[in-house]
């Protein structure tokens, strides 16, 4: 007998937190139950929202900032989509565009980023569109 309440009670409790989380106004149990199941079915929808903006965000980001650092340098500071071989190309641009790197900083996480200071032997918007070009080219390669 005892038992047996101590159970109804437990359930009792467990109802009344399902009703608070939900904020359901219903007192039956099916109902609670019911409101519960509609609760956890819009958060999976928001979770998946979430996920889908995400990504868009990752597959979508392309930032470009190159600003004057002191005398004679410039701060790099590049964020994409991860790609191939990105880095690489980039550091290729440089030499290309005849600029020293003095120092640089790579993350690879869920994007690409670099922030680099650089010599300021070339024009701060000549090298932010030689970057974003080479961006552009590297991200939207078809890949086979």
């Amino acid at each position: 007998m005892a038992a047996k309440m101590q159970r109804r009670m437990a359930l009792r409790r467990k109802l009344h937190i399902l009703r608070t989380l939900t904020k359901s106004k219903s007192v039956k149990r099916s109902s609670i139950i019911m409101d519960a199941f509609l609760y956890i079915y819009k958060l999976k929808l928001q979770v998946e929202a979430i996920k889908k903006e995400y990504q868009y965000l990752i597959n979508n980001i392309q930032q470009v900032k190159v600003e004057k650092v002191g005398t004679g340098h410039l701060r790099v500071m590049v964020t994409c989509k991860k790609g191939e071989e990105i880095l690489v190309s980039l550091l290729e641009a440089f030499e290309k565009l005849k600029v020293n790197v003095v120092q640089a900083r790579v993350s690879c996480n869920h994007f690409f980023g670099m922030e680099a200071i650089v010599e300021d032997t070339i024009d701060a918007s000549i090298l932010r569109d030689a970057i974003l070009e080479l961006i552009q080219q590297q991200t939207h390669k078809p890949i086979f």
